[in-house]
């Protein structure tokens, strides 16, 4: 079994609740922030549908120059889910077709020369799954003060007994 294929059982279990949670994004409200510091709603949720193909970036080139990126913007929700299932398509084809050579080989964060962040993909691969938690928990604070049902995430909900 090789590293990719090892954590596949992981990443195939942090997408469902992910998914039912990016169900629940009510489109009209893309702008709302919780705070003026904070993302908007449309933007978080946006962020958490891209994830899933940050791991297919990571193991497909050797790094991600942040200039010149393409901004976050409110998408329509069928917008949102079809960008969100295809990441998720594209991160677990990653995974299954990897090597472990190539979760040893470096991975770097940059923009231009500036390197940010470099360490071995499957360090990287690991923290990509671990900042989708953080942001999908995210996410469930700010549907939990729009008063939009929150989905079990690993065990019941104060909307969802399971």
């Amino acid at each position: 079994m090789t590293i990719g294929t090892s954590l596949l059982p992981e990443f195939d279990q942090e997408m469902v609740p992910t998914r039912r949670l990016l169900e629940r994004v009510p489109e009209e409200k893309g702008d709302w922030k919780p705070h003026p510091k904070s993302f908007s709603l449309g933007h978080l949720a946006q962020l958490v549908s891209w994830m899933p193909g940050w791991i297919a970036q990571t193991l497909t080139n050797d790094s991600l120059d942040l200039g010149g990126g393409t901004g976050y913007g409110n998408q329509t929700h069928s917008a949102l889910m079809d960008e969100f299932d295809r990441n998720v398509r594209e991160g677990r084809e990653a995974l299954s077709r990897a090597s472990d050579e190539t979760f040893a080989g470096t991975w770097s964060l940059k923009r231009g020369d500036q390197v940010f962040w470099a360490a071995p993909r499957s360090v990287v691969v690991r923290n990509h799954i671990s900042h989708l938690a953080h942001h999908r928990g995210q996410l469930t604070v700010y549907l939990r003060l729009l008063d939009v049902p929150i989905p079990s995430i690993y065990g019941p909900s104060a909307d969802e007994r399971m």
